[in-house]
């Protein structure tokens, strides 16, 4: 990670200029840009900068997103990172999506009422999370998915280490065994309201589905 001012971004900017990616944690727009000049138009003169060049486009997502060391993004891969919410008042639930793909960041949210995935309350929204990634791949013609989720069933249920003795976890393994041959899927557990940026973006995203503010009541 780099933290400095506009001297020392200066007495980078070579080293810098034969880097392919820059990922931009801090900085006027935060991002991945493929140019030095753009990345530095984000940096300079920006009190506490934060950015890295790297030369292929999974490293530079993999340090935007903060991904832990082994579970770095593939190459060529698009990332997701999905969370679902509940309401109890309401029976609904939702989902939060965060995908990257060749350095773009698309976040989606949706809210259902599904009595029959209702039953499984915030993980009914993770699936569909998982399931919205799976989708998008497919319709985009990406072969390979990472997906980050905190909740073991978001991969068990796929991978058959779990039974699928409800009728959402049905539709989700059948879902998955219908696209698993046109998108090579990746599963990687990340530790739920821990801190990380964007599983905790993709929390938020559902609870906004939701119209559920960050500390749980209705907004």
């Amino acid at each position: 990670m780099t933290r400095c001012g506009s001297r020392e971004l200066r007495l980078l900017q070579f080293r810098y200029m034969a880097k392919k990616f820059y990922a931009v944690k801090n900085g006027r727009e935060t991002g991945i840009f493929n140019t030095w000049p753009e990345c530095q138009r984000q940096v300079t003169g920006f009190g506490g900068a934060e950015f890295k060049g790297f030369e292929t486009l999974a490293e530079a997502e993999a340090y935007l997103s903060g991904a832990p060391r082994g579970t770095a993004p593939r190459a060529g891969a698009a990332t997701a990172y999905v969370d679902g919410s509940y309401d109890a008042g309401t029976g609904r639930f939702s989902y939060g999506m965060v995908l990257f793909y060749n350095g773009e960041e698309i976040t989606r949210n949706e809210a259902f009422c599904d009595a029959a995935m209702a039953v499984m309350r915030n993980v009914a929204g993770e699936i569909r999370g998982a399931a919205e990634a799976m989708r998008c791949c497919v319709e985009n013609g990406i072969e390979k998915l990472d997906i980050y989720y905190d909740y073991a069933g978001i991969e068990k249920w796929c991978t058959g280490e779990w039974k699928t003795n409800k009728e959402g976890t049905t539709r989700y393994k059948e879902y998955y065994d219908f696209v698993k041959n046109k998108v090579d899927v990746r599963f990687v557990k990340v530790k739920g309201h821990s801190g990380d940026k964007y599983n905790d973006m993709a929390d938020r995203l559902a609870k906004e589905a939701l119209g559920i503010d960050k500390d749980g009541g209705v907004s």
